[in-house]
């Protein structure tokens, strides 16, 4: 039988990794699954996210479903300038979303509000919203490896999160990448308690 394809392309963020990119504050992902595709978070500046599609040969016309993670201008700013191409996705929010946004959205396209384990397409589900300050919902995509679950900020805590997504689904956890905020703790020690909190989660399953 054969594997499902899944590529994920960074569109927008702070980190440059490919110099014919431009790089800004915020975060945009493209997944493309079997024929599907989907946009999670669009960055903070729509001409910077629209200048990097067309460098890497996106057409804004294949995005099927936007999802965004939160309300924060760094992760929706970009979406008026995707919208404004004539493109007409379904656009996942977490139901916090202020009611004058939403209102706006709808004249565009069409919106749902998430729960927990919602499916988006094909074996790619949502965290639904978390937290208790900053409401956020990630991404849970299913291989045959395990779980790679996409983060937005993680300001619910990327361990809260990642524990979601083993609770819902009960896969391995195969990757988790985006934002990962964790307060004020050095690099270091930020990184060797989220591989514990991540490896707890695992023999919890």
């Amino acid at each position: 039988m054969e594997k499902p394809s899944l590529t994920i392309t960074i569109l927008y963020n702070n980190v440059g990794y490919d110099p014919s990119l431009e790089t800004a504050w915020g975060f945009a992902a493209l997944v493309e699954r079997n024929g599907e595709t989907l946009l999670f978070d669009t960055g903070g500046d729509g001409a910077i996210l629209m200048r990097n599609m067309n460098t890497l040969g996106v057409d804004p016309g294949q995005i099927q479903s936007v999802v965004l993670s939160h309300i924060h201008g760094d992760h929706i700013g970009g979406l008026n300038a995707l919208l404004n191409t004539g493109i007409m996705p379904t656009i996942y929010i977490p139901p916090s979303f202020p009611t004058n946004y939403k209102n706006s959205l709808k004249q565009s396209t069409s919106i749902i509000e998430v729960e927990p384990g919602q499916s988006i397409m094909e074996g790619t589900l949502t965290t639904g919203e978390m937290g208790t300050n900053i409401l956020e919902q990630a991404l849970i995509i299913r291989t045959t490896k395990g779980m790679v679950i996409i983060t937005g900020c993680a300001h619910p805590g990327v361990d809260q999160l990642v524990d979601r997504a083993v609770t819902l689904v009960g896969d391995p956890v195969y990757l988790v990448m985006g934002g990962f905020h964790l307060g004020s703790a050095s690099n270091a020690r930020q990184a060797s308690e989220l591989v514990q909190r991540l490896k707890l989660s695992e023999q919890q399953r």
